[in-house]
């Protein structure tokens, strides 16, 4: 019977064997195998010593799989259990064992700061599990970290790189998902509120071991230099994380860009998360914001599926332009990653519910896909390359993106503002085609309305870091348009926003011109209110774009 105790000061020096986690958990946890009893201690400096008998490891080995009580977990929903969850997951990724979590518990994660290396596939089954942010010692500390087995290196000899380029003159031992960075660029200067200096230019991608890139996420960028590149081989077995009824107390901190990463954070490729859900409690009339409870970073080929999240209460405070501004709180965050799926799943809260910020953000990522979801948004900060939203209800912040290839929007319904906002704070820009068959938009959730298909702004005065540009070709097919509530003095939806009211006649100048050479094609497009569609309230400004009618 493993006894779990809490405090024991033990001399290191009388350890015969350990093992220490990867991902700079070396110094937090260690593993040893004696004669002496099964037991794990905390020591006083924070380091957690796990020791299994030789005899319990063979017991465990047969077994096949590890439960949190076996290393003390009392599961009562009042004891904090993070020492023995995360001396659990550490013995089983020593020697390659599963982790199931015990069904009935209730497993309380306090403040302290430890995090649960995850290695190997996870089930956390019907338990639970309550993660009180109220009292936190590291705010940015992961609960659950799903991790490599793989190790990154540098890798050197590439000068430069070409957008769309195929093949890049290196050697891999395996295939690798490749980072590269150009620090003298900066992309993605951010105008508005919340206006930045933009971030180093970067793209992620896979690269097989000839060197071939995965065109199906293809390099977007032209660099002229890289001043880093990094690859991490992919993990070729899929890992799965199941299970699980999570609730977070949320934290009651000033209302701060101060964000909270209590969280299950996924950096392997090829991992699956499955029938997990995710409650939010407790939120008061402050907060901090949170950077997703699922987040998902420098990695490929991720899916979620059946899964339940929720949405995070929206608090304001004052953003970099010296006003007030709603910080955005995420329970899911995709960041340089590449083929990820949300497949049927969902949130907790109501859709439409404007108190509850949009569940997802995402930046530098390739291939987003939402496949029968029904969320408050679809979001890509800084790009995305590829986008299909199919089968799903979008609430109300809609679809929000900037980026390039194509957006996908099929079976679908939309509930937002417009049917795609391309973001104006990252210069409403879209670097290729947006496709829309057989949905429904319903403007502003039904609220009475003057609604656009296409929304963004652009001034042609801020340098956002790269040349913008309307989607080179709109292909709206099947759509139904319930703009059954809106003004007297309503004339119809337009295709596209006035993107800058200024911008009426040829002396206007722009600075930074915004590449508009679009085409438009249109195919069974249908209102309630009988309005047929027009381009904009602003011609002048499209005037060039062709609008073709099937």
């Amino acid at each position: 019977m493993i006894k779990y105790l809490f405090s024991l000061i033990v001399c290191l020096s009388c350890i015969s064997f350990s093992h220490g986690q990867k991902n700079g958990q070396s110094s937090t946890i260690v593993v040893t195998s004696k004669k002496d009893k099964t037991k794990i201690f905390t020591h006083k400096n924070g380091k957690l010593l796990v020791n299994v008998t030789p005899k319990d490891v063979v017991d465990h080995k047969n077994k096949g799989f590890v439960r949190y009580s076996e290393f003390g977990a009392l599961g009562d929903g009042e004891t904090n259990d993070m020492d023995a969850i995360a001396a659990t997951h550490a013995f089983a990724n020593l020697h390659g064992l599963k982790v199931k979590a015990d069904e009935g518990y209730t497993y309380y994660i306090g403040g302290n700061e430890r995090t649960a290396i995850v290695e190997t596939d996870t089930d956390f089954g019907t338990a639970a599990f309550i993660i009180d942010d109220t009292e936190v010692q590291n705010r940015t500390a992961s609960i659950f970290l799903v991790s490599s087995s793989q190790q990154p290196f540098k890798l050197t000899g590439i000068a430069s790189l070409k957008r769309n380029q195929e093949k890049i003159d290196i050697s891999l031992p395996q295939p690798c998902l490749v980072t590269v960075t150009n620090s003298n660029v900066k992309h993605y200067i951010r105008y508005g509120l919340n206006q930045n200096n933009g971030s180093p230019q970067t793209d992620i991608f896979v690269v097989d071991k000839n060197g071939n890139v995965d065109m199906d996420a293809p390099i977007i960028w032209d660099f002229d230099k890289i001043t880093e590149a990094m690859a991490l081989p992919l993990d070729q077995t899929t890992l799965t994380i199941s299970g699980g009824r999570f609730t977070t107390i949320a934290n009651k901190e000033q209302s701060k860009y101060n964000y909270y990463s209590r969280n299950i954070a996924v950096r392997r490729s090829n991992v699956v998360v499955e029938n997990l859900e995710h409650r939010v409690i407790g939120e008061g009339d402050q907060g901090a914001p949170y950077g997703g409870f699922i987040n998902i970073r420098d990695c490929a080929y991720v899916t979620v599926k059946n899964t339940l999240l929720t949405g995070h209460k929206t608090y304001k405070t004052i953003g970099s332009a010296g006003k007030p501004v709603s910080m955005g709180s995420y329970d899911a965050v995709v960041n340089s990653a590449l083929n990820v799926s949300f497949v049927n799943c969902s949130q907790t809260n109501d859709i439409n519910d404007r108190t509850y910020w949009g569940i997802l953000s995402s930046n530098y990522s390739k291939n987003l896909v939402y496949d029968n979801c029904t969320f408050s948004r679809f979001d890509a900060h800084k790009g995305v390359a590829n986008a299909t939203i199919r089968n799903s209800t979008l609430g109300h912040m809609g679809i929000n993106a900037i980026g390039s290839g194509v957006l996908t929007i099929v079976n679908s319904t939309i509930r937002g503002n417009s049917l795609v906002n391309l973001r104006p704070d990252y210069g409403s820009t879209w670097q290729g085609d947006i496709i829309i068959r057989n949905c429904v938009f319903v403007p502003s959730d039904g609220r009475s309305s003057n609604p656009s298909l296409i929304s963004g702004s652009y001034s042609g005065k801020h340098n956002f870091g790269y040349t913008c540009y309307m989607p080179k070709k709109i292909i709206i097919e099947d759509l139904h348009i319930d703009d059954s509530n809106h003004p007297e003095d309503y004339q119809g939806p337009a295709i596209i926003k006035d993107f800058n009211k200024e911008w009426t006649n040829d002396s206007y100048q722009e600075t930074f011109p915004y590449v508009r050479n679009t085409k438009i094609v249109l195919k069974n497009v249908s209102t309630s209110s009988g309005n047929e569609l027009r381009l904009s309230n602003n011609p002048f400004m499209f005037k060039d774009v062709e609008v073709y009618t099937k």
